[in-house]
């Protein structure tokens, strides 16, 4: 197919159909079809500012006839044009409420999501893969230098001041495919989806989705969930994902209507080309947007060692925290089951102006200020810090090594709250970040934080803390604890009080702040918590309290900052 339009997006196929000149552009059947919605909605909302021009034309074949009108615009002067048809003739002589008629198009087309897609065996008229960086800019100058040349004929002259808008597509993937599986095998079904070999990302990237908060937990089945996914699978609407999630190896199959979260987890987790993985099994597969009823789901399949996530086609599940947090969930799982303990928090790898290094870890559920706290360190700390390497930024993994206690990161990016950081935050960050629903509450960015060989190096945790956003008061910013029963206590209750980042309202409990793997595999982690609570207390790291106050009102932004104050004089000590 050449295009797939949805609700809010269009995905050109460049393998199979690429427009390189003006008039390509406005022949393409996928215009036609952008315009005519577009036409639609301007009747449907009944926009008397613009409809007055296209009344003009019979209702039944306005389409045609502004197509038409668009394409003579390109070649012939208004003087030339109005001699060919009394319709134009009428039309033109409202060449302002023309010309805001095509801005008012310009702006829709540049609020969908547009996507293209390249098969690396690509024929017909298509893109070439060798092409394929080069495509996405050529798109672009087509698709400005057409909007420009009628803007600029109903305006009676040149645009005094050019802007370089992204009016092509966002992103663009290269596609190839990946039959890891054998014939034989239950997950067979998924070898004629095809598998990203490359992204290019037009920044900035912005993305709405029908929700912006997550709900709930996911639940541990006994019966594999392909099978209920495997008969009503369409292969060519799903699109792979190879990344890293901490040291396993991910395949995420997600539905071309979510193609805007299959791209977001490239600024989260560490891509991993076709070369490096073809033919390879996944330790953790994930299907995205398959057509089944019911909620989403796991699966240990132990017979070939996968961890199995499902999340069915609905708006339910239409936001990134969806697809972030049942792949923390399976990775999660696989880490308890192989004896180690996944931390839901943050940790910072820091180097003072001394030479001195610092590895700190601050544990707490979504909203308790971990993140926060270690961005307000950043901000006041200033010169006095020369460097800050984030090692994760939502989900790491303890492992206890020589009877030290040594953190692992699992994301290479970070999924921030925008509401709760600094006001310049977003704009330091808008080269690199993909923003989601930046317009709503709970609005949110993702952006790369370091790099895989970074995050898995591996770092003595120098100070272990937990995150209380709750307390209105306290003798110190910082407590610490005298043994382990009494830090395991705090640690395991996982208290806070929820600010709206999910469903929850009020204060809150989940067991150790992390219902991605410890709930699903509370007497086992139980076991992991002695023995990595004891290795602290015995090698000496301090474990306390950071009273951050992120949910304590009027002290969003003065809360961490003074928790990340007093983090700092003990780090300079």
């Amino acid at each position: 197919m050449e295009y797939v339009t949805g609700q809010r997006q269009v995905v050109l196929n460049f393998s199979e159909k690429f427009c390189k000149t003006e008039i390509e552009v406005l022949n393409s059947d996928c215009f036609k079809e952008v315009w005519s919605k577009y036409v639609k909605h301007v009747f449907a909302t009944e926009n008397q500012s613009l409809l007055p021009v296209l009344t003009i034309f019979p209702k039944s074949k306005v389409v045609n006839y502004t197509v038409d009108l668009f394409k003579l615009l390109l070649s012939f002067t208004i003087e030339e044009i109005e001699n060919l048809n009394p319709f134009y003739a009428k039309a033109l002589e409202m060449k302002d409420v023309l010309y805001d008629l095509v801005q008012n198009f310009y702006d829709y087309w540049r609020r969908l999501e547009r996507y293209a897609v390249v098969l690396n065996r690509a024929t017909k008229d298509g893109v070439e893969s060798t092409s394929f960086v080069s495509a996405q800019s050529t798109f672009n100058n087509v698709i400005l230098s057409t909007y420009r040349t009628i803007s600029e004929k109903l305006f009676g002259q040149s645009f005094p001041i050019y802007r370089q808008l992204p009016a092509g597509v966002n992103a663009a993937l290269l596609l190839s495919r990946n039959e890891w599986m054998k014939k034989e095998s239950p997950y067979y079904f998924l070898a004629k989806s095809d598998a990203i070999e490359q992204i290019v990302i037009r920044p900035p990237f912005i993305s709405y989705s029908a929700k912006n908060k997550r709900t709930g937990t996911y639940p541990e089945v006994k019966v594999n969930p392909i099978e209920k996914i495997r008969d009503n699978f369409k292969a060519v609407e799903f699109y792979c994902y190879a990344a890293k999630v901490g040291s396993a190896l991910a395949y995420v199959y997600f539905h071309r209507d979510y193609l805007a979260h299959g791209i977001t987890i490239g600024n989260l987790f560490e891509f991993v080309p076709l070369s490096a993985c073809k033919g390879q099994k996944p330790d953790l597969l994930y299907v995205f947007g398959a057509d089944y009823d019911g909620e989403s789901e796991f699966y240990h399949d132990k017979e070939n060692d996968i961890y199995v996530g499902i999340a069915p086609h609905n708006d339910s599940i239409d936001y990134f925290g969806y697809m972030k947090k049942m792949l923390l969930t399976l990775y999660n799982t696989k880490m308890i089951d192989n004896g180690f303990l996944p931390i839901h928090g943050a940790c910072v790898h820091i180097t003072m102006k001394n030479g001195t290094t610092k590895n700190v870890v601050i544990m707490g559920d979504s909203g308790a200020g971990k993140s926060e706290s270690l961005e307000a360190l950043s901000e006041m700390a200033g010169d006095n810090i020369s460097s800050q390497l984030t090692v994760f930024d939502d989900m790491g993994t303890f492992k206890v090594e020589n009877g030290k206690v040594i953190a692992y990161g699992t994301e290479i990016g970070a999924f921030v709250r925008l509401d709760d950081m600094t006001s310049g935050y977003a704009y330091r960050e808008m080269d690199r970040a993909i923003f989601m629903n930046p317009d709503k509450t709970n609005s949110r960015l993702v952006i790369p934080v370091a790099t895989y060989p970074q995050i898995m190096k591996g770092y003595k945790v120098d100070m272990y803390l937990y995150a209380n956003n709750y307390d209105e008061k306290c003798e110190s910013e910082i407590e610490f604890y005298d043994n382990a029963e009494e830090a395991k206590k705090i640690f395991i209750r996982g208290a806070r009080r929820a600010k709206g980042t999910t469903q929850e309202m009020g204060m809150t409990e989940s067991f150790f702040a992390n219902p991605f793997g410890p709930v699903q595999r509370e007497a086992d982690t139980r076991v992991i918590i002695d023995k990595v609570f004891d290795a602290l207390f015995k090698t000496g790291v301090p474990v306390g309290n950071l009273h951050t106050r992120l949910a304590v009102p009027g002290m969003e932004h003065d809360g961490p900052a003074l928790a990340a104050k007093k983090l700092f004089e003990l780090l300079e000590k």
